[in-house]
């Protein structure tokens, strides 16, 4: 159950009312799990990691009443492994999201380091393993680096209206002399009405780097990534199905950039697209997950792929799920994609996750 705490007593000097209209809720994901991978140019790995499931978190969010339809929200969330102890991300507080804003009638303004709109759609509709254990999207789709999450963002998310919703976001680049240099912006639409869920996301993104005192400026092609994401529940099963298109410098990072198998370097691919197909159905007392995807590299590299995943969700309890995951990609060319789970991007291109995820 989640903690909730009144913000007036972590603002001493606040007001009754104050203490009345605002509210901070303190959540989080704590996972941790066995993970075995192989086919690695480093051989077989036995670990336990944290986040195979979904990345182990703590967050605070708050939301405070302003009158007249209005309200302030805000979001401060940091990523920790379990394994260790440590700060996912060295040199960070809260790396994951930190966010302030008003929410409307007329819809919701953020700003601060945010979710992109493309992953959103992937996540939240497109994969049946929403981008984590051994048979998410990220074996294949590029959903890494500035494509999950970006800094300096303003984002506005319309009012849901008759099943359609819709946002679009703006990163400020921040280097002096090229307004354009650096900056990123993204927008997605989707329809949602009983059984039927379906989103449309772009992602575009400019990688230059600005002239500055010795700083030597880089012009490069811009980034853009374009998904349709859809899942529909028959009720006996529910499918899913995602595609997305990419072009351009960094459209489409790799997780593993180290040469995993060896021989032939991987090339991220400026010029390709992906598709998944897959299901979630209920057996016994859990669920089953199950993907297959590929990847058509368009570039004179041909580095394509094949993955697929198939995984046991169990649970204990509201909040607690035990879950069992393999998956398998085949790489042509000297492809260099690697089974990731949500916090790692992997090794080699088999993988198998053994793990326990509690939320609160």
């Amino acid at each position: 159950m989640k903690k909730t705490m009144i913000a007036a007593a972590l603002l001493a000097c606040g007001s009754g009312s104050a203490f009345a209209q605002s509210a901070v809720t303190i959540y989080g994901t704590v996972d941790a799990a066995y993970v075995r991978e192989s086919g690695g140019a480093a051989g077989t790995s036995n670990k336990i990691t944290s986040g195979a499931a979904a990345a182990s978190r703590i967050g605070f969010r708050g939301t405070e009443d302003l009158g007249g339809g209005m309200s302030a929200l805000f979001t401060l969330e940091t990523g920790f492994r379990l394994d260790t102890g440590e700060v996912d991300s060295s040199g960070t507080i809260f790396n994951r999201q930190a966010f302030v804003g008003l929410k409307t009638r007329a819809g919701t303004l953020t700003v601060g380091r945010q979710y992109t709109p493309w992953h959103q759609a992937l996540t939240q509709v497109g994969d049946p393993f929403s981008t984590g254990y051994a048979g998410g999207a990220k074996n294949l789709f590029p959903d890494f680096g500035s494509n999950v999450r970006a800094s300096n963002t303003v984002m506005y998310a319309a009012p849901a209206t008759a099943g359609f919703t819709a946002d679009i976001a703006y990163s400020a680049g921040e280097q002096g002399g090229d307004s354009s240099a650096g900056e990123q912006a993204g927008a997605s639409v989707g329809y949602a009405s009983g059984p039927l869920n379906v989103r449309l996301a772009y992602n575009h993104k400019n990688s230059d780097v600005a002239a500055a005192p010795g700083v030597t400026p880089v012009n490069r092609s811009v980034g853009r990534n374009l998904l349709l994401a859809a899942n529909y529940d028959f009720k006996v099963v529910k499918a899913y199905f995602a595609y997305s298109k990419d072009e351009g410098f960094n459209s489409a990072p790799l997780g593993n950039n180290s040469n995993p198998f060896g021989g032939v370097p991987p090339t991220a691919s400026t010029d390709g697209n992906e598709m998944l197909l897959g299901l979630s159905a209920p057996v016994g007392a859990g669920t089953l997950l199950a993907s297959v995807m590929r990847k058509d590299d368009k570039t004179s590299f041909n580095q394509d792929a094949r993955s697929w995943g198939v995984g046991y969700l169990h649970p204990l309890s509201k909040r607690t799920n035990l879950y069992a995951v393999y998956g398998s990609i085949d790489n042509e060319n000297g492809a260099g994609y690697t089974v990731a789970n949500n916090s790692e991007s992997g090794t080699g291109d088999r993988a198998f996750n053994l793990g326990v995820r509690h939320n609160f």
